[in-house]
């Protein structure tokens, strides 16, 4: 009995050893992916020149209608059975929810998003389109090329692209991780674009959120208009998870900076996209739901706007909303939704716009469409 006790007592150190060497072993491999991600992480240069594809030939007119889309895909991935990992809620009755996923469900869900997407967008029909969260290289989206996909699908339009999200591998979460990405703002045009830039926006640099929320940016596309003015085209998308809003309001002074500056020196302007604010107070508590008012939402008046620039209220902006919330699957009255998408002009542009109903069968936003016209 003595000599199994001594070996007992012997096999002590050797369990504290090994112990010892897988926590040396998990620091060390925590530590090497931070290292990673950090040396990994770089913001694009802000005023970064962006190439045109397939130009058209074609001038802008006053007087004429012209029509846009704004849509953000959601990388293919929010079908009405999607819940993304970053978004969480509350419900009613106080019942805290979070999202799933990391990545889409499937390939296939995936293709069968951005088939629909794709419909949709041509029944439109729009002169021009500005899309978010266009998938180029992605582990989210199955690597599948969003961003070809979509251009070959629009090839009779002119076309920029500027890289929005560009990301190492992010192993989070652990169990459906969300992978390496490079995604961005991807714009299509039937009238010709004299030329196109990139602007970086403010971010947040702390050092988990700059790994997730990625490098934020709008494009600037200017087009030549008949009797020598420019159409000033901005495809927009601010912020999601900023935390009392603060970087959204360092981002919101840069573009009121640069529509103040092109208003001013007798351009038109239009902005369009995912702003990531409720576009008003009217449609800021959201619509009849069974969830609480999220934390995420943030409101854009227009007394926030630049001079000589307004939000377009969309004519059914109290009826269709334009953004759920993706931290539980999607049913029509549960998630709480608002408007999110949409439109901001100059003052020397008249517009009209329309959130337009898909009841967010292929993402977790709906397009808006704006019917426009120059005014001398």
């Amino acid at each position: 009995m003595k000599e199994k006790g001594k070996t007992g007592r012997l096999h002590q150190p050797v369990i504290v050893k090994i112990l010892a060497g897988l926590f040396i072993a998990c620091v060390i491999c925590i530590a090497g992916y931070i290292i990673y991600m950090q040396m990994n992480y770089y913001r694009i240069e802000d005023h970064t020149a962006l190439e045109t594809g397939n130009n058209q030939e074609q001038i802008l007119k006053p007087g004429e209608t012209y029509t846009a889309v704004t849509c953000n895909i959601g990388f293919g991935a929010y079908g009405p059975d999607y819940s993304f990992f970053m978004d969480t809620g509350e419900m009613e009755d106080g019942t805290r929810t979070a999202g799933k996923y990391g990545r889409a469900i499937s390939k296939e869900s995936v293709e069968t998003n951005m088939e629909k997407a794709a419909e949709a967008l041509e029944k439109l029909n729009a002169d021009f389109m500005l899309l978010q969260e266009v998938d180029v290289d992605a582990d989210r989206s199955y690597h599948i090329n969003q961003k070809e996909t979509l251009m070959k699908r629009f090839g009779d339009y002119g076309n920029v692209f500027a890289n929005n999200f560009h990301s190492a591998y992010l192993f989070y979460p652990f169990s459906d991780p969300h992978g390496a990405v490079e995604a961005g703002l991807l714009n299509f045009s039937r009238y010709e674009i004299a030329e196109a830039e990139r602007r970086s926006y403010p971010v947040d640099n702390s050092f988990v959120t700059k790994f997730t929320d990625l490098d934020r940016c709008f494009s600037v596309m200017r087009l030549p208009v008949e009797g020598g003015k420019q159409l000033v085209l901005v495809n927009n998308h601010m912020s999601a998870y900023d935390e009392g809003g603060l970087i959204r309001a360092q981002q919101l002074e840069l573009l009121n900076s640069v529509m103040e500056e092109e208003y001013e020196a007798g351009n038109y302007v239009i902005v369009g996209g995912d702003f990531n604010h409720a576009l008003g107070e009217a449609v800021a508590e959201g619509f009849p739901s069974k969830q609480k008012f999220p934390a995420w939402v943030s409101i854009l008046t227009q007394e926030e706007m630049a001079e000589g620039i307004r939000i377009v209220q969309a004519e059914n902006e109290l009826e269709v909303p334009t953004c759920r919330g993706a931290d539980i699957p999607y049913t029509k009255g549960v998630n709480f939704t608002t408007v999110v998408d949409g439109f901001l002009v100059s003052d020397n542009v008249k517009a009209a716009a329309e959130n337009v109903d898909t009841d967010f069968g292929y993402s977790d936003h709906n397009p808006v469409l704006l019917r426009f016209e120059l005014v001398n």
